[in-house]
């Protein structure tokens, strides 16, 4: 028989730190998700540089260039990127700052088919007949306005409607 013994032991300032900047880094979207590619000396010599907050990844790959006029090459290849990836990156912070860096979604925002008008007649047609189902009511919404429009997206757009409504 074996006994063990547990003991709790109190993590360093560093260690909480680190993880409450992790999760804030998370929960922003900001947080990179292949850190170990950043091979940029700065980011391996300086605790100031950190390779988990791809804002400033970022930045200072598109710093290094412009400012210290290294090659598009010699950057994207530091800093883990493809040279598309740069151009990328580059034409965002030329448009909108350093904004531009900030990760966002990319893609429709929302439910652009589902129309106000569009939900009104599924509602409408729900209510005269209860019994249909979804391939149906995609279908009488094809017929009815010519927009294609899986069953799930219609139903997934009333539900937002619904929670909105309330």
């Amino acid at each position: 028989m074996y006994v063990i013994i547990l003991t709790l032991m109190k993590r360093s300032k560093v260690a909480r730190d680190s993880d409450m900047k992790v999760e804030a880094l998370r929960q922003e979207g900001a947080l990179h998700p292949n850190p170990e590619v950043v091979r940029d000396e700065a980011f391996r010599r300086d605790k100031f540089f950190d390779p988990r907050d791809r804002v400033q990844v970022r930045y200072e790959m598109l710093r290094r260039h412009r400012v210290d006029k290294e090659s598009v090459t010699d950057v994207s290849g530091a800093f883990g990127v493809s040279r598309q990836a740069f151009y990328t990156t580059e034409a965002a912070f030329d448009e909108l700052g350093i904004c531009g860096l900030v990760p966002r979604r990319r893609g429709p925002k929302r439910a652009h088919k589902c129309t106000e008008e569009i939900l009104d007649f599924v509602e409408h047609w729900r209510e005269e007949l209860p019994e249909a189902r979804g391939k149906d009511l995609a279908a009488a919404v094809q017929k009815q306005f010519g927009v294609s429009i899986h069953f799930r997206s219609i139903e997934r757009a009333l539900t937002r409607r619904a929670k909105k409504n309330l």
